[in-house]
């Protein structure tokens, strides 16, 4: 127990200058690699977000891990993502790294088999509504369970407004 507390004067500076030099590279990789970088639009863009994380946590905490290592790591990771980036222009990609979006709402009707398929509650959906300041069932639109875990909310205070179908290209219904 006395280990938790105990440190010393070169592992706190080793500590620092680590943070310093990976901090550096995560900016320096960030600024070429562009903001996609930390964008949550697919499960793929989250998992790198997560790997990013974790080498900068290896690299500043581990003696074990120098900060070569962790900016080879950080180059290789960001080389990754935007090469999964530019492939997805490929409907082959596209479909092999992203989720698609699925409709957990059409109108007023709820579709219940999408709610299981998303492991999605009818309270978590109400909550959404609920959150979206939806006051009344007539003034949905579409609920939509996007590819990055949000849900959207498409609705209009006039219940004569039209959905425009484009706003649900690619949404499985």
């Amino acid at each position: 127990m006395n280990k938790w507390l105990q440190t010393s004067p070169q592992s706190l500076l080793n500590i620092i200058l680590c943070a310093i030099g990976i901090y550096i590279a995560v900016i320096v990789c960030t600024r070429i690699a562009g903001k996609r970088s930390f964008s949550k639009m697919s499960s793929f863009d989250f998992a790198i977000t997560v790997a990013i994380g974790s080498i900068v946590a290896s690299t500043i905490l581990s003696s074990s891990v120098s900060v070569v290592d962790g900016a080879v790591g950080l180059i290789a990771v960001y080389v990754l993502q935007m090469t999964a980036a530019s492939l997805r222009s490929f409907s082959f990609f596209e479909k092999m790294i992203d989720n698609s979006p699925l409709l957990l709402m059409d109108g007023q009707e709820i579709l219940e088999e999408n709610l299981k398929k998303a492991k999605v509650t009818k309270a978590d959906l109400h909550s959404k509504l609920r959150e979206a300041n939806v006051i009344k069932f007539s003034q949905v639109k579409a609920v939509v369970f996007e590819a990055t875990g949000d849900i959207s909310v498409l609705h209009a205070e006039n219940s004569d407004m039209e959905l425009e179908a484009e706003l649900l290209t690619g949404v499985k219904r």
